[in-house]
């Protein structure tokens, strides 16, 4: 009895084994490494039903939708499924007071109706190939790592040029494993996408930012596209000639719903994990770098919502800004959370203890990995102060403040000018100057103003003295405290914060224009941080995260040799995978158990007339009165909204479908719920929910609310179930 307890608890504290939910496999692999357990869940398809080179299977109806997100084919004639928050730019790009397509919806009624997107596009994958011996030729683990890293990359060079690929095709390699593992991708993009349809923001966005990242969800949260191809149904630029792409595979969607317990499978293009990290690097995240980066979003949100629920139009003008920083700013207070909630250092730690025993136990691995982890705790402690300074200043000047982020994309421009002249300026300027034009529709100086006084704030008060510039310091002191005085002068002063005068001047005379740019005082200020940043902070954090690099590349491989018995996936890194799991609810804390999937009754409950979250339209108010649900109801009558699943999703799954057993859409993933948010750095099942929307209520949607039944009409609707 107690050598069984003795392992009990050594399976429970080290955690070696995955869950049967954890992972984001590559396709090509499943058939060595899941089928079986994927089987043991309820799938009734094969590993060649998802992945498959010689026929069209599930990876054919799967796309990277704007580099962003995922979206997936749901007819034969290029109709495309992703979320309403991946599409969102693009609805607002079309959107105005008068054709207001965020609050009001948007539909066509026929092909002509259907809205160009310049600069979206979609990408497939073609087939995926093991590179890794090719790309390792020559390669020896006593090479000096610069000269080790150029002569990977001369050889994934020689693997891409021989790919033997199609003139319409592209083709690139990506480093797996901390880079001891190498993959090769041949893909086909399509540029010509266009808008087909978009519920109001009062469904699409429901909820908005009180229920972002929340359980339980009633999200509509899902956009409709098209792609469109060549007469040869290859890729093409926009032309008013082009055809609806014919995809090799489009997803059927189930009517038969979802049931606890049922296999789900999500496949998209999860953006970037980090599984494998020591727990020095967990500990940091949680406990240093998340607050400091959830404090400066908070003074940014406080400004930005104030003014936007003062002012309909700057709602409209803000909603996509403000959503890309309040999601940032939630998810991290839920990852910080989730990891002391799962305890995830304390398990990360217990394993650590277990990996250095082993290895001190085999000679071979203690010479070649016993100081492995001693020198990550080592850099770590180095590096948390120019982490602390590097993570404040880049949310500074990098992505709160916009006329930072416009001075430097203006600043590419102005050194290209300075190295090259005035010729090399003239060919990306139409490029530049369509950025720029399109930044300032809309753009409000007043409130980013107000943004910039309360991080100016932050800067003086809470950036190591060490690493503040000196200039900034110095003008900053002159202000005496009024730092609302401050960014009122600067603005008044900049060219930046006058579009007026300044876009007609870089495209009349780019060369006057780039000089004035150099001297704007707006600029200056973020150019003066940034330089003391590079000098003070980031020549010495390069220097120790070039070793740290080093040191997870090895401690990488030798995980995967001290640990046998574990399987490993690699990290997302923008790539195609396959999550696997199971309809299934969770319970977040003591005594609340969430079930799970919710109904159009809880929108009803949720709805705030006139409030922007929770507002509703009154026709779905009527649907709902009348049940008025068509065939879209569950066999008792109600209307499915969301549902959850053990799947391990991250950013880039947003839009990616959620799949059957029998490989149909039964839904679209949109979210995480906010306790297991920590899942891109230490995935828990006990909490580690996704969210999805249910395809019934997009169905429904577009049928019985917006009236759209002639895009029912052109998508496969199946009942597998029955």
């Amino acid at each position: 009895m107690h050598t069984r307890i003795l392992v009990f608890l050594f399976l429970t504290i080290f955690s070696l084994r995955l869950s049967a939910t954890e992972g984001m496999w590559l396709p090509q692999l499943l058939k060595a490494l899941n089928e079986g357990e994927m089987q043991s869940l309820g799938m009734k398809m094969s590993a060649e039903d998802i992945y498959s080179v010689n026929r069209g299977s599930l990876k054919d109806a799967i796309v990277s939708f704007g580099g962003f997100c995922t979206g997936e084919l749901i007819s034969g004639q290029g109709l495309l499924l992703t979320n309403h928050h991946c599409g969102y730019s693009r609805i607002q790009s079309h959107s105005s007071l008068e054709n207001n397509y965020l609050q009001d919806g948007f539909w066509a009624m026929n092909r002509s109706e259907e809205l160009p997107n310049p600069g979206l596009f979609v990408t497939f994958i073609v087939r995926i190939e093991d590179v890794t011996e090719q790309v390792f030729r020559g390669v020896t683990e006593d090479m000096d790592p610069a000269a080790r890293q150029s002569l990977i990359d001369k050889n994934r060079k020689s693997v891409e040029t021989a790919a033997g690929i199609e003139s319409y095709q592209d083709v690139f390699t990506r480093p797996f494993f901390k880079g001891n593992q190498y993959f090769l991708f041949v893909t086909e993009t399509y540029n010509d996408v266009r808008l087909v349809g978009a519920p109001p923001s009062s469904i699409g966005k429901f909820g908005a930012d009180t229920d972002n990242w929340e359980w339980p969800r009633h999200t509509g949260d899902f956009s409709l596209f098209r792609v469109y191809a060549g007469p040869d149904n290859q890729p093409a630029d926009y032309s008013p000639d082009n055809q609806p792409l014919k995809p090799r595979h489009f997803l059927p969607i189930s009517l038969d719903g979802v049931a606890a317990g049922d296999f789900t499978l999500v496949f998209g293009f999860p953006g970037r994990t980090n599984q494998y990290l020591p727990s020095h690097a967990v500990q940091m995240q949680a406990d240093v770098l998340n607050p400091i980066k959830i404090g400066i979003r908070e003074r940014t949100l406080d400004v930005l919502n104030a003014a936007m629920r003062a002012d309909e139009e700057v709602r409209l003008q803000y909603a996509s800004h403000q959503a890309g920083i309040a999601n940032a700013w939630k998810k991290w207070i839920g990852e910080s959370q989730g990891l002391k909630q799962t305890h995830a250092v304390t398990k990360k730690q217990a394993m650590e203890a277990e990996f250095q025993k082993r290895v001190d136990a085999k000679p071979e691995w203690k010479t070649a990995y016993g100081n492995l982890l001693p020198r990550f705790a080592e850099l770590y402690e180095e590096m948390e102060p120019y982490a602390k300074t590097m993570n404040a200043v880049s949310e500074i000047t990098g992505r709160n403040v916009q006329l930072f982020q416009v001075s430097g994309i203006v600043d590419r421009l102005h050194r290209l000018y300075e190295s090259q002249g005035l010729d090399a300026v003239k060919q990306p300027l139409p490029r530049f100057l369509s950025y720029l034009e399109g930044f300032y529709e809309g753009y409000q100086p007043t409130i980013d103003q107000q943004v910039l006084a309360g991080l100016l704030k932050y800067y003086a008060e809470e950036v190591n003295p060490d690493h503040q510039s000196e200039v900034v310091m110095a003008r900053l002191k002159k202000a005496q405290g009024d730092y609302a005085g401050f960014a009122e002068a600067l603005f008044t002063e900049s060219l930046l914060a006058r579009p007026d005068d300044f876009l007609p001047q870089l495209e009349k005379d780019p060369e006057a224009a780039l000089k004035a740019f150099s001297e704007d005082p707006v600029h200056r200020l973020a150019a003066e941080m940034r330089a003391a940043n590079d000098e003070k902070v980031m020549s010495h954090y390069d220097r120790l995260d070039k070793e740290r690099e080093q040191l997870q590349r090895t401690y990488m491989k030798a995980l995967m040799e001290v640990f046998p018995e574990r399987r490993f996936y690699p990290d997302a890194n923008g790539t195609l995978r396959v999550t696997y799991g199971q309809v299934e609810g969770y319970q977040p804390r003591d005594a609340i158990q969430y079930l799970p999937v919710t109904h159009l009754s809880g929108v009803i409950a949720k709805y705030q007339p006139g409030d922007y979250e929770f507002d509703l339209p009154q026709k779905l108010i009527e649907l709902y009165e009348q049940k008025d649900y068509g065939p879209y109801a569950t066999a008792d009558g109600k209307m499915p909204v969301c549902f959850l699943g053990s799947n391990h999703t991250s950013g880039g799954n947003s839009g990616s479908p959620a799949i059957d057993a029998y490989g149909n859409l039964i839904g679209l993933n949109f979210d995480r719920v906010w306790e297991g948010t920590m899942s891109d750095l230490y995935y828990d099942r006990s909490i580690c929910r996704n969210i999805m929307v249910d395809a019934r209520y997009i169905l429904f949607v577009i049928d019985k609310f917006a009236g759209a039944g002639h895009l029912i009409e052109e998508m496969k609707l199946v009942h597998p179930k029955k």
